[in-house]
């Protein structure tokens, strides 16, 4: 059986990402000239701050030092989060999403953008923004019905605390 470098890589350094109390979410080894660059994508329920990035960085700096899984050639290692338009594609990606706005592409080849309310084993309860005016709407997309779902960036959405907080300034 025949496994991958990225899959290798995956067995090596997830039980260090793990004990830095991180998810490892993605590997990449890609080729720039005659450099190779190892992307590792990490983050946490509470998201990943730059102290974290940093510390678990030097850690599988030296791992990988200490064994010869990128072979013998130069590489970069680049250790980073998600970012904002992240792909939701395991539960957990979902639960991390609740609360924002999400677009997703329905098995059937529609589209829907709306927001995440709450995510159980089999799907998410989402409300729907209303159109000129209308109230919102809630739907519930099963899993099984969602082909792929991206996190949506919000430049002006007013965080729950914010809100809370001009309640009480209002009072």
């Amino acid at each position: 059986m025949s496994t991958t470098q990225s899959e290798r890589l995956r067995e090596l350094l997830e039980p260090l990402v793990s004990s830095q109390g991180l998810d490892l979410e993605e590997i990449e080894v890609d080729s720039v000239g005659r450099k190779r660059v190892l992307r590792v994508v990490v983050d946490s329920d509470e998201g990943a701050d730059l102290d974290a990035i940093a510390d678990v960085s030097r850690a599988l700096s030296a791992k990988l030092d200490e064994t010869d899984a990128m072979g013998q050639g130069e590489y970069t290692l680049e250790v980073g989060t998600p970012g904002a338009e992240r792909e939701l594609k395991e539960h957990r990606h979902y639960v991390r999403a609740t609360g924002r706005l999400v677009k997703f592409q329905l098995g059937d080849s529609d589209e829907l953008i709306a927001r995440i309310i709450t995510v159980d084993d089999e799907g998410v309860d989402v409300e729907v923004p209303g159109v000129k005016g209308r109230k919102p709407t809630a739907r519930r997309l099963a899993f099984e019905d969602i082909a792929k779902a991206r996190v949506q960036v919000e430049f002006n959405r007013k965080d729950k605390k914010d809100e809370k907080d001009m309640e009480e300034e209002e009072a």
